[in-house]
């Protein structure tokens, strides 16, 4: 049977959902005003998707700085309850006033963890890693990643009430393992809500004609962030997953399933500079490498525009204007075979790479009306401004497609909406 107890908020608080880069924005932005904050994540850490990330562009640096400095700021702060491995359950109520239930799944570790890694060392059954999209296996006792936070160790349920979970009970000296952990739900009063429940990519495998089923070598623009990162399933080094083959030739698909009728009609915004950022990864670490954009437009607006220079002064790297029209596996070598048609010259390209990356677009987790919130949403499942409704404010890409600069920008707009609802009561 679950626990329950009640949180610190008394109303004169906010509730954020979802720990990404907007929500530990605008949880640390109202904490440090005075406001009290109740933050749910549904993954066992905060940061998002930005923690997946291997650098940011336009400047080409890692994340990890930043959110090392909110991780701080959020540890020292008394005013932020955090909850991971949450979700919200129901809310009722109105601006001012909303009472919020949440439930606390168990991670069947407690506080008591230091991160040594013992239960890790004993455990032998392995899992799929969901930090690094299911490119590879992790122990059943895990940490999410090196730099994750809370700074505390997993224990899978897949391994719950098997002898594999009793050796990580005895391993542990500190009697941070906890195998007894049930769900608990906490009830939260809050004055205002900022929905922050970030994105996903479009699924691939719906896009028949790019191969991402059929094709070893066909990968994502998210999964790519993964193989370069050091902490990814390579270790940094960009190997193509059929052969552990280094990438000499890469191909970037533009606009993979975006800007489509049958897919996602609108532009996600941020994948032209992904793509750029990541043709750097690869020309940076193998100096013979050629990279290929193929894209529909090219969009660097603004103080991009330099990005987009830079990189397309690169002479091993060429942007070709032209739609990618099918990819298939060359049987022999696993090579991906890309056909394009050049828009600006009118013909037929067939290209063979070594390893093809599909630029998926952005899909708000809000699609489908999976928080329980009172929200208006557009046909695409973005939270869409409605005066009718004060109380409840979204930030991020759970407001629109954007890059990370413009989601901390939003998050804070949305922790002053949320503050001066909390004084309505």
């Amino acid at each position: 049977m679950a626990d329950t107890r009640d949180s610190i908020s008394n109303g004169k608080a906010i509730l954020v959902i979802g720990g990404g880069i907007s929500g530990i924005t605008t949880a640390i932005e109202a904490a440090e005003t005075g406001c009290k904050v109740v933050l749910v994540e549904k993954e066992p850490f905060l940061g998002g998707r930005v923690t997946r990330l291997n650098k940011y562009y336009t400047k080409l640096c890692p994340p990890s700085c930043g959110l090392e400095i909110n991780f701080r700021r959020i540890k020292k702060n008394p005013n932020i309850e955090y909850y991971t491995l949450a979700e919200v359950e129901s809310v009722s109520g109105e601006e001012g006033n909303y009472d919020v239930v949440i439930k606390v799944n168990p991670r069947y570790v407690n506080e008591n963890c230091t991160a040594c890694g013992k239960c890790s060392e004993v455990c032998t059954t392995e899992i799929s890693d969901d930090f690094n999209l299911g490119m590879n296996k992790t122990k059943a006792a895990f940490i999410p990643y090196n730099m994750a936070f809370p700074s505390r160790y997993v224990i899978s349920p897949e391994i719950i009430g098997t002898d594999e979970a009793k050796k990580c009970l005895d391993a542990c000296k500190y009697n941070a393992v906890d195998l007894d952990m049930q769900p608990e739900t906490v009830n939260v009063n809050v004055g205002g809500i900022v929905v922050t429940t970030g994105w996903q990519p479009y699924d691939p495998a719906k896009i028949d004609n790019l191969g991402f089923k059929e094709c070893e070598n066909v990968i994502t623009n998210v999964m790519m962030e993964r193989l370069a990162s050091p902490n990814g399933p390579t270790e940094g080094k960009i190997l193509r997953p059929s052969d552990g083959k280094e990438v000499e030739n890469i191909i970037f698909a533009q606009c993979a399933g975006s800007r489509d009728e049958n897919h996602l009609p609108y532009c996600s915004g941020v994948c032209c500079l992904a793509s750029l950022k990541q043709a750097t990864y690869v020309r940076e670490q193998y100096p013979d490498s050629k990279a290929t954009i193929f894209y529909i437009d090219l969009r660097a607006l603004g103080r991009f525009e330099e990005f987009l220079t830079r990189v397309e002064s690169d002479e091993n790297v060429s942007l070709i204007k032209g739609k990618v029209a099918r990819v298939k596996e060359d049987p022999a070598t696993k090579d991906p075979v890309v056909e394009v048609e050049d828009t600006l010259s009118g013909k037929k390209i067939k290209a063979q790479a070594d390893l093809v990356v599909l630029a998926t677009g952005i899909v708000p987790n809000t699609l489908g009306g999976s928080i329980p919130v009172d929200i208006t949403c557009d046909d695409f499942g973005f939270v869409v401004s409605d005066p009718a409704k004060t109380g409840v404010y979204a930030a991020g890409c759970a407001k629109r497609p954007t890059g990370v600069a413009q989601s901390v920008q939003d998050a804070t707009g949305a922790a002053l909406k949320a503050i001066q609802s909390t004084l309505r009561r």
